[in-house]
């Protein structure tokens, strides 16, 4: 199996020792040492010596945004200092690779870095390190686009197998999810940083993060891949609860998140293609594209035009569907008295986005009186004119009388914790009220609704429900809710709850 290979970057001699102890302590197995972090003279000797794990030595230039500020013949002499010392790796860059030369037991990784793009000639790229007596040869390229990182794991399965191991992923938030399977297809180690403070290139992930959270030495050729797609992606908590599930039911599989930019939905997703994901989550924008893409779409799709959720069938053909439905009709009824239904409940919906749409469409066929609101004026329109609703203007929100109160708006979301759609002053006492919101927990407008002896359903129950019936169409599992509850939570809140 693949290894981790945590980046220490510290600016003394015996800071970056204690770091290297600690992290083997932690369990970490191999470790970079990045000497051009150290602002006095490296100390090779005294690091290498006794080390607790192999190491990889690396002294970057600025040009590849090290930290080096010293003449090249200075930095060379470094890197030739730490093979003589008996370092298990040395990276050397293609430019230098023939100018410092093989020496005892020391391993060359002939490493290539490009921080604007991927380029096209990946091959010969590779070609030319892999000639430079290369034990291993590393490629580190910006992802502009999901298939960028592609291309890139692609060239990493061809060149493993062929016989020359190849350490390759992609930089940046839309590599991400390369550095996370790189090791599937061939790639002997990743890189992770030894704190989420010292994060040493773009993109990079922590090491508790690749360990815990993607584990990713259990990654292997065999490995099922589902993704949380999303443009932004990285602050999405569906990583954290789908893994908790994989790995609570034992199943072989790991989630990533997958930035797909805002306006390339269907050529990024068949760019991906290739890479045989076994399930989308499907987060801002795309839930519209998503439900265009699928060859099959279920009723609640097809009724409110947006899906959450693309799972494939046996014969790999995609389906959707829209969980943030059940989950939210869900949520909302378990608040609600007992043997009371929607009909005839007098609604107030803030919000037209995809969320609140699928809500929308959910109450209005189960017979609630429902009133849209929404500070796109012409988009909340819209939505109240297809569902024959009313539509109030976001300025006299609080004119509207309801039985029931629903945020489908981000207001109130972090870190924007101290803003509110609906000031308490505006509320009815013994109202329900449900804040689609998961993070916080308890929002602002949740807050102010307790303090009025309001009914409250709760944005992280919804969040869990929606993620639980996501996780049983891709797995066709049944779902473990209360490890995936408590996951969120956790994430959510980590210094309260560890």
């Amino acid at each position: 199996m693949s290894q981790i290979c945590v980046s220490i970057g510290r600016t003394r001699n015996s800071a970056m020792r204690e770091q290297h102890v600690a992290l083997a302590e932690d369990g970490a197995k191999l470790v970079e040492l990045r000497l051009d972090y150290l602002k006095a003279t490296p100390d090779i000797p005294g690091l290498l010596r006794d080390r607790p794990t192999p190491v990889v030595m690396t002294c970057r230039r600025k040009v590849d945004r090290g930290r080096f500020r010293g003449e090249e013949d200075e930095r060379i002499a470094l890197l030739k200092q730490a093979i003589v010392g008996g370092a298990d790796y040395v990276d050397l860059e293609g430019e230098i690779a023939k100018t410092v030369r093989r020496f005892g037991s020391t391993k060359r990784i002939i490493s290539y870095h490009n921080f604007r793009e991927t380029p096209a000639n990946l091959d010969a790229i590779h070609a030319e390190l892999a000639s430079l007596d290369a034990d291993m040869v590393k490629m580190a390229t910006t992802a502009c686009t999901p298939s960028d990182a592609v291309r890139m794991l692609d060239l990493v399965k061809r060149k493993s197998a062929a016989g020359m191991p190849t350490i390759g992923f992609c930089m940046e938030e839309c590599g991400v999810f390369s550095r996370v399977l790189c090791g599937k297809y061939g790639s002997p180690f990743t890189y992770a940083t030894f704190s989420e403070e010292r994060v040493l290139a773009p993109g990079q992930l922590t090491y508790r993060e690749m360990r815990d959270r993607f584990r990713y030495e259990s990654i292997g050729p065999k490995t099922a891949v589902f993704a949380v797609v999303g443009d932004p992606i990285m602050q999405s908590y569906s990583p954290h609860i789908h893994n908790a599930a994989l790995e609570a039911t034992g199943l072989d599989a790991v989630y990533v998140p997958v930035l797909v930019p805002s306006d390339a939905f269907e050529e990024s997703m068949k760019a991906l293609e290739p890479l045989r994901f076994g399930g989308f989550s499907v987060t801002i924008p795309h839930k519209k594209s998503a439900a265009d893409y699928a060859a099959f779409s279920d009723q609640t799709v097809e009724e409110a035009g947006v899906s959450n959720t693309l799972y494939r069938d046996d014969k790999l053909r995609w389906h959707a569907t829209n969980t943030d439905l059940p989950a939210a009709l869900g949520t909302l009824r378990d608040a609600l008295r007992d043997g009371e239904s929607f009909r005839g409940k007098q609604v107030l919906l803030l919000g037209a986005g995809g969320v609140a749409t699928a809500i929308a469409m959910g109450l209005a066929k189960a017979g609630a009186l429902l009133t849209i609101s929404n500070r796109n004026k012409k988009r909340g329109k819209a939505l109240a004119e297809r569902l024959g609703c009313q539509f109030k203007s976001w300025e006299a929100r609080s004119t509207v009388r309801c039985d029931i109160l629903i945020n489908g708006t981000p207001i109130g979301m972090f870190p924007d914790t101290e803003k509110t759609p609906f000031p308490g002053n505006w509320m009815q006492d013994g109202m329900t009220v449900f804040d689609t919101i998961y993070n916080p927990e308890n929002t602002l407008l949740i807050k102010e609704a307790r303090e009025r002896n309001c009914r409250i359903a709760s944005g992280l129950e919804m969040f869990v429900r929606q993620a639980a019936d996501q996780f049983e169409c891709f797995t066709r599992q049944p779902p473990p809710m209360d490890v995936m509850r408590q996951t969120l939570r956790t994430a959510i809140n980590p210094v309260r709850l560890n």
